[in-house]
């Protein structure tokens, strides 16, 4: 996978452009409470702290935001929504750091990305902990990319390229043991994979009926329910009423690992991993052939997965696209367990 420490721009999707398109970024971590990443945020990047439990004791601060950053408004939270307060009380005395604090950023150009990776530098320093330094860990960093049309062909084309390009993902960098156990970055089912493979000419509504029939959760390294509640909400009818939780026209990624502080580990790695799906969806030679590819690498046999994965990655090597993008398709030196 590519193992660049700068950004890489995302393609154009035919005549729709993605130089202006943005980006949020949400990130996971231990070792400082909420008020203590606020005062770390403001102090890196300006602005004033503000927000419902400001007034509070510290030690029951749940939620404070930092407004007018360098960054714009920037929420920090505990990342924990059981909707009743003594029930998150309770989970947080129970569970402590391993329920993590999360910053969640506004919508954001790409150019800015390297000022997060600054921040995310800068709060490691001050003590925040990634997901590699503890097993239980299983932190994450979600990136909410704005669709780069609203007619929905980028985003049929997106999920056809992330569903045959998972496993390589997925192997060719594994998951931390924690994550691989929880349920909230599970990998597309078999059905829908095999539906998308003979995607070819679908419009949003199919991809949502196929989303309701086989995977109606937002638990997923692709959450597509996001974008399509906001192009095609009377196709989700079968999903359950608390995983359509805000329509917006955006991709929600995520399957990254907040892995702050860990050697080699970035930001603009994450990023330049979904750069690539990208960019295999605006290629549609490659984009059919793997899908021409996938029924024949699939079946019962143990090893399968990786045998496809393989696949994958020979087919991606053997096409423009490393060149396009100035790739190396190999992951970072980094300890991720």
């Amino acid at each position: 996978m590519p193992a660049l420490h700068a950004c890489l721009p995302l393609p154009d999707h035919g005549t729709a452009r993605s130089a202006r398109r943005r980006v949020g970024v949400e990130v996971e971590f231990a070792g400082l409470d909420v008020p203590a990443a606020a005062e770390v945020i403001a102090d890196a990047c300006g602005g004033r702290l503000d927000g419902p439990d400001t007034g509070a004791p510290r030690e029951s601060i749940r939620e404070i935001h930092v407004r007018g950053s360098r960054l714009g408004d920037i929420r920090v939270e505990l990342d924990i929504a059981l909707k009743r307060q003594w029930a998150e009380d309770l989970a947080a005395s129970v569970l402590g750091d391993l329920i993590p604090v999360e910053v969640i950023t506004e919508p954001l150009p790409r150019a800015d990305l390297p000022r997060v990776e600054s921040l995310l530098r800068t709060l490691a320093a001050a003590g925040a902990l990634g997901t590699h330094e503890k097993l239980a860990y299983g932190f994450g960093i979600h990136f909410n990319i704005e669709l780069p049309d609203d007619d929905g062909a980028a985003l049929v084309a997106t999920a056809r390229a992330y569903a045959l390009c998972e496993d390589w993902m997925r192997r060719a960098d594994p998951l931390d043991p924690a994550r691989r156990v929880l349920p909230f970055v599970a990998a597309f089912p078999h059905g829908l994979v095999a539906e998308l493979a003979r995607a070819e000419g679908w419009a949003p509504t199919d991809l949502a009926r196929a989303m309701a029939t086989h995977a109606p959760s937002r638990n997923f390294g692709l959450d597509l329910l996001p974008a399509l509640q906001h192009l095609c909400p009377d196709a989700l009818s079968g999903v359950p009423e608390d995983h359509l939780k805000g329509a917006r026209p955006a991709f929600h990624y995520r399957l990254p690992e907040a892995r702050l502080g860990a050697p080699g580990w970035s930001l603009a790695y994450e990023w330049n991993r979904w750069s690539v799906i990208e960019h295999v969806a605006t290629d549609p030679d490659l984009l059919a052939a793997l899908a021409a590819d996938w029924p024949a690498h699939q079946g019962p046999l143990p090893g399968a997965r990786a045998t496809w994965a393989a696949r994958v990655e020979a087919r991606i090597a053997a096409s423009a696209l490393p060149a396009r993008m100035g790739l190396d398709l190999r992951a970072p030196a980094s300890d991720s367990g």
